[in-house]
């Protein structure tokens, strides 16, 4: 992996903000918090995460109302979301999915099933911007020899 990746934990609940990061404790990751929806999209541009661990019920926006607005703007699309939720009910897994979450984990949220999910999202994530470094330099390549 390679420099410490960034993640940002979006609750308006202190208690889940402290297990959450709690259970990242372990992870090679800095973490930033964010209270509510508009503080998520703010704390997006100053501290430019790799992942969001996103409540949807949040006040100002909604978990489904920020992931829509960061997949819809190309400055933001690639930041991994992985929705964490008290919800569970069908229908809000299609509404995290429509707006665009990478993943979806239902609140308790289970320790070793977090950390793996997120470790796992922080390595796919580092493949995404090592396939877009080198796309990037095939295309300096092809347009330096024409």
């Amino acid at each position: 992996m390679s420099d410490t990746y960034k993640v940002l934990i979006a609750d308006d609940n202190q208690s889940n903000v402290e297990l959450l990061e709690a259970y990242l404790a372990n992870v090679d990751c800095e973490t930033e918090i964010a209270v509510n929806g508009q503080d998520t999209l703010d704390k997006v541009a100053s501290f430019q995460p790799d992942l969001i661990l996103l409540d949807v019920m949040m006040p100002k926006l909604s978990g489904f109302e920020v992931c829509k607005q960061l997949k819809a703007d190309p400055a933001t699309k690639a930041i991994m979301i992985l929705m964490v939720t008290a919800l569970n009910e069908a229908g809000d897994i299609e509404r995290a999915i429509a707006a665009g979450t990478d993943d979806f984990l239902s609140k308790p949220v289970d320790r070793i099933g977090l950390v793996k999910r997120v470790e796992i999202m922080l390595r796919l994530k580092n493949m995404e911007d090592e396939n877009e470094r080198l796309r990037q330099y095939i295309e300096q390549m092809e347009n330096s020899r024409t």
